[in-house]
């Protein structure tokens, strides 16, 4: 079984410089995913000095371990956006994701783009009678929204369902394939690509100067399209970080066209087919998520999901397995656009389980403020857009928990005495001489020892063992076993034993739960002055 992404098979390598000097640029993009590709694109098109800054390698971070799946309607479900907006609301927002999925076409189309994008239909089942009702709301909101939406009792599925509500000329693609190929459309004299060069700071000024282990970029604008924002912003309190698990099968039966998200009150599931250069045909499945960093054993996350796969088709073999990341949003949209008047920082993040359609919705949004164009739908996604009442809830749930973190793992608390204990395939926490530690020992008997306080904001990193990585369960930054960043909103890695990570993190850990405790303090107190008003 291949524990990677399914897309990388049929993926070219790219092989961009790493930046060794320092540069001007109109703007400067930090992540070479959909939405920093997409974003470099327009703006290049459009005559700007573009440069985009990719840690690793294009598309090979979150856009390459998403589910290739593009639709107008939402994770979070109707009936939650509707109960916080309204019709109009909701219309809109299926209106503009069907905006980004014909972008994605017309690029596809434009370029020639061999990613095998295909319109399908898009089911959204349950196998519980009692859940029909459930079903037929959402088609009914959809239908007023102007959707091609319908109601129906069967599917393509090969097991029995209770409903259906199913909305046609949706798409899947390729994801990896597509965006690495329209860098390599979009990459010449008004885009610079730099691959393994890693953002380590942005200073701030009437001229950003965005500062890589080895070079500069100066620029009057600055994207964040890393998934979730580089730094400390206030932003990170109104995102809840997640993971959630897909596996690649083969069947020994037909597969079903289209894209399935099996609901249940409890759990959600998602479902869809592929297939691949050499003619080979997968199942996709994708659930069984958690927060980030709280769950050690996540084998369990894929048996899980493998037992529910089994329990459903006639399947042959598991193929792949792979992981993959998402922020939610506190008010059910993301947050896209400028972050603060005449700033010049942009950002999109929020994007849910719906990264690949609002990340290029994204994309569209900031070029056009970028270049000063209207865009119908700027202030709807603003970050800076007020909703108290609509993201209370969330809002003080996810803050709660930072804080439930910080305090459970003061003091911290080893979970074995001595290095020598842990297993071959295990990482540890453990406290040596006073230093907060994370430790690895591989299959070869070799330790990799860590600092295990996040360098976001200092919470202690957890060890996830099927994905072989530190993740930190406050604002959902991930480290591999030797300490570098995979993900998430920390710029610096996680220093080794060598280092000195005792003092200086203790101390930030703690000014950590005070900056939290405050953050979601001050957030009651003027969410309950907004209900009052």
């Amino acid at each position: 079984m291949k524990t990677t992404s399914i897309w990388r098979q049929d993926a070219e390598a790219t092989h961009y410089p790493t930046l060794h000097e320092e540069i001007e640029a109109d703007v400067a993009i930090i992540g070479g995913g959909i939405t920093g590709i997409t974003t470099a694109h327009l703006l290049a098109s459009a005559g700007k000095r573009v440069v985009v800054l990719e840690a690793l390698q294009v598309a090979e971070s979150t856009t390459g371990y998403s589910t290739g799946n593009l639709y107008s309607y939402v994770g979070e479900y109707l009936q939650k956006l509707k109960t916080k907006y309204d019709q109009e609301t909701v219309s809109r927002v299926m209106a503009s994701r069907a905006s980004a999925v014909d972008m994605i076409e017309s690029l596809t189309n434009k370029f020639s783009i061999d990613c095998h994008f295909k319109r399908i239909p898009f089911y959204l089942t349950t196998e519980h009678a009692e859940e029909d009702e459930f079903i037929r709301n959402e088609f009914e909101i959809a239908q007023a929204a102007g959707t091609p939406a319908h109601f129906d009792t069967t599917s393509p599925l090969p097991f029995p369902i209770g409903s259906a509500f199913r909305l046609d000329h949706q798409a899947q693609f390729n994801p990896m394939v597509y965006v690495k190929s329209l860098a390599r459309h979009t990459a010449g004299p008004n885009c610079q690509i730099f691959e393994n060069s890693k953002v380590l700071k942005v200073d701030e000024g009437d001229t950003h100067v965005v500062h890589t282990q080895h070079g500069k970029v100066r620029a009057k604008q600055v994207v964040h399209a890393t998934h979730t924002p580089k730094g400390i912003w206030f932003l990170h309190t109104l995102l809840g970080p997640y993971r959630e698990y897909a596996l690649g099968v083969k069947l020994n039966q037909p597969y079903p066209e289209g894209t399935y998200w099996n609901y249940h009150a409890m759990h959600h599931h998602s479902l869809r087919t592929y297939t691949n250069d050499q003619g080979e045909h997968f199942l996709l499945v994708l659930g069984e998520s958690h927060k980030v960093g709280h769950k050690e054993n996540n084998q369990e996350n894929f048996q899980k999901l493998e037992q529910y796969v089994r329990e459903r088709f006639d399947v042959k073999s598991v193929e792949y397995r792979w992981g993959a990341q998402q922020y939610k949003p506190a008010d059910g949209l993301p947050y896209i656009g400028q972050r603060d008047k005449d700033s010049g920082i942009y950002v999109g993040t929020g994007y849910a389980a719906d990264g690949l359609t609002y990340g290029t919705l994204a994309a569209m949004v900031i070029s056009d403020l970028i270049l000063g164009k209207e865009n119908p739908y700027a202030d709807m996604y603003s970050p800076n857009r007020h909703n108290p009442m609509k993201s209370a809830g969330k809002f003080m749930k996810e803050n709660t928990d930072v804080m439930m973190q910080l305090i459970k793992d003061l003091p911290y608390r080893s979970q074995v005495e001595k290095l020598d204990e842990i297993p071959v395939g295990e990482g540890k926490n453990v406290e040596i001489d006073g230093k907060n530690y994370g430790a690895y020992r591989d299959h070869s008997g070799h330790l990799h020892v860590v600092s295990a306080m996040c360098t976001h904001m200092g919470c202690v990193v957890h060890w996830n063992k099927s994905e072989t990585s530190w993740d930190c369960p406050c604002h959902g930054s991930r480290f591999d076993f030797e300490g570098k960043v995979l993900e998430g909103p920390a710029y610096y890695n996680l220093s080794k034993m060598e280092g000195k990570p005792s003092t200086v993190n203790r101390f930030k850990k703690l000014s950590s739960a005070v900056f939290f405790a405050g953050t979601a303090l001050a957030g009651a107190y003027f969410i309950r002055k907004a209900l009052k008003k």
